[in-house]
């Protein structure tokens, strides 16, 4: 939806149930988004609308206590209860771009909702400070009749912005949403991605202090995914609040300072963003350094069990990346084949490949397997090689033509332990998947005053103007006569 929220005098004009989400005076005045206890409840179930006679709704009404003790005691049959969001609290400075990450249902697009004035909190309250765009979903906010000219106008009116601020950003609008041929057709016309686009290029362009995104840009194309993206950095480092909902881990990791984690409606996780999507992506993963899987006799070869090991043979999630570590895979076979071979694949926790090994990468030896078979294999990854942070290693085993069997081992931690971290204050891990230590030479090479400058600087320029230097005669026959 592209809406947006009134300024904040004219919304908390009066004090409400909205009073919930109101002006705060006390310490919270420097966030521009402060959220306390925020719950919100629905209720499981569609009621039908009955007409009732004049004795149904007396009946009706002397009935009600009952039912509502049945309901508080656990037992009633007909509607129920849950929370979308419970006992959420956080706060957003102005300026910080801000991820939400969780799985489908964790409460994500209903705090965004929350902080657009959509829907009323059930408990809790969230302060927001500063005029508010929002994007949630795909359509919602234009009205269908009107053409996307008139469109662009009552969203920036709704914005609180005056006609001639509109006017100045009408044309970038325009050329960003890529819809020229299109500006005067009515939007119920539009196809979801042209809605899109229009609603993103609105959001963005007309200067909200706090723009919410939810996992609208996924109905767009990658090359306009990609310029949105590109769109809210621009829009970050101009210092306006941003609060982001995506399933997309690599451009939450590469736009957001700091990430939320939901799940079942509650705060999980808030910090780093690398930090948090490393446990929130680790969480989807086996927490086991040695595993044994099930036994599965249809497969013609299947893995029975699977060990990560740190270099002294011992099974481990959490690896010093300047050793070497060891993956052992033993597979059991049900049938008889002549080329078998094994492969593991190492990823980062955003699913971004780093290398995948196979048994037959150093000599074209296949295995040949034989009914009620055992076979044990390992391959060693050397240390000093990939960069301190998550990963996943998975393991597999394949013929010639097919994969036989595929297994998600586990996701581990590689840190580092060498001089990097020992002097960076940040304990941040430098960027980068491969963490090369490579020799440099270094020379003492300082200059001893202004002369010696000078006497530098005059040396390089001989040096590069004497391989281009021409004989005179040749400069004077180049000239036109």
């Amino acid at each position: 939806m592209l809406g947006a929220t009134t300024p904040l005098r004219s919304r908390l004009g009066k004090r409400s149930r909205l009073g919930k989400i109101g002006r705060s005076r006390n310490r919270m005045s420097e966030a521009a988004i402060t959220v306390e206890n925020i719950g919100k409840q629905y209720r499981i179930g569609v009621r039908t609308a009955v007409h009732r006679t004049f004795r149904e709704t007396i009946a009706a009404a002397l009935s009600a206590p009952w039912r509502r003790l049945k309901t508080l005691s656990g037992r009633s049959n007909g509607d129920d209860l849950i929370w979308s969001l419970r006992d959420v609290s956080f706060e957003i400075q102005p300026g910080e771009v801000v991820g939400i990450i969780g799985r489908n249902g964790a409460g994500k697009s209903t705090l965004l909702k929350i902080l657009s004035r959509i829907t009323e909190p059930t408990t809790g309250r969230a302060v927001i400070r500063g005029r508010v765009g929002s994007l949630l979903e795909v359509g919602t906010g234009f009205h269908p009749e009107l053409t996307g000219r008139e469109n662009i106008f009552l969203n920036g009116a709704i914005l609180g912005m005056k006609r001639a601020e509109i006017r100045r950003k009408f044309d970038d609008i325009v050329a960003f949403a890529e819809i020229t041929k299109f500006l005067d057709t009515p939007v119920k016309r539009y196809s979801s991605g042209m809605y899109v686009r229009l609603a993103f290029a609105v959001a963005a362009h007309l200067e909200p202090e706090i723009l919410l995104v939810d996992e609208v840009l996924a109905v767009g194309d990658a090359a306009f995914q990609k310029k949105c993206l590109g769109k809210l950095g621009d829009v970050a480092k101009g210092g306006r609040t941003i609060l982001f909902v995506s399933h997309n881990m690599s451009a939450i990791g590469r736009l957001c300072q700091r990430c939320l984690w939901l799940d079942e409606g509650r705060l999980v996780a808030a910090g780093e963003s690398s930090d948090v999507i490393g446990r929130y992506m680790a969480s989807a993963f086996p927490c086991e350094a040695s595993r044994v899987f099930d036994n599965d006799a249809s497969k013609a070869v299947q893995i029975r069990c699977a060990a990560l090991t740190d270099h002294n043979g011992r099974p481990s999630l959490n690896l010093d990346q300047k050793h070497a570590f060891t993956v052992k895979v033993e597979i059991q076979a049900n049938r008889s084949l002549e080329a078998v071979h094994l492969g593991a694949a190492l990823d980062k926790m955003d699913g971004t490949p780093v290398c995948h090994t196979l048994s037959i990468d150093e000599s074209d030896r296949w295995l040949a397997v034989e009914p009620r078979q055992s076979y044990t294999a390992s391959v060693t990854f050397p240390g000093g090689l990939f960069n301190a942070g998550r990963y996943t290693i998975s393991v597999g085993v394949a013929d010639r033509c097919d994969a036989l069997d595929f297994r998600e081992l586990c996701s581990f931690q590689l840190f580092d332990s060498g001089s990097f971290a020992a002097i960076n204050p940040s304990k941040r891990a430098r960027p980068g998947t491969v963490l090369l230590r490579l020799p440099w030479e270094i020379e003492d090479s300082r200059i001893q005053g202004s002369e010696d400058l000078r006497a530098w600087e005059t040396e390089d320029s001989t040096e590069s103007l004497g391989t281009a230097s021409l004989d005179p005669q040749l400069l004077n026959s180049s000239n036109p006569s």
